[in-house]
């Protein structure tokens, strides 16, 4: 009579391979996805000192404005003109109502380009613009 040994037939091999292969892609993933949503967020703007600042939000739906030093402007990484800027929130506003736009101003930027700016947003439907600062002493 032959005799089935059970021990030998019962081990489980679990291969490890493609779930390495899953977390890389994710953190491939996640590595980029945050990476292109740093671009607005690292360009050479020097931001005023306010004594309650709060923290930027990463929402999707906002907009967001750059003036350097010399008061031009930026936007989703390029620079635009008053008019670009204008169709651009217009288009926004016609999509989400409660679109968000947050406007960083260098600290050593003059107010009226902060103002023109301002001005575009309000111009183009947007009730209550953002504007960023640090916090400071």
């Amino acid at each position: 009579m032959l005799v089935e040994d059970r021990e030998l037939t019962s081990e489980i091999h679990v291969d490890f391979v493609p779930m390495v292969d899953v977390l890389f892609n994710l953190l491939i993933f996640f590595l980029l996805a945050t990476t292109v949503a740093q671009v607005e967020r690292e360009m050479a703007i020097a931001l005023p000192f306010a004594s309650s600042s709060t923290p930027i939000s990463a929402m999707l739906q906002e907009i967001v404005i750059n003036v350097d030093a010399e008061g031009r402007v930026y936007s989703r990484g390029r620079a635009v003109e008053a008019d670009q800027l204008q169709s651009m929130i217009s288009e926004a506003v016609k999509l989400n109502p409660d679109q968000k736009v947050t406007v960083r101003g260098d600290r050593t930027a003059a107010y009226e380009h902060i103002v023109r700016v301002l001005d575009v947003c309000k111009g183009a439907g947007i009730q209550e613009p953002y504007l960023d600062t640090v916090l400071g002493n």
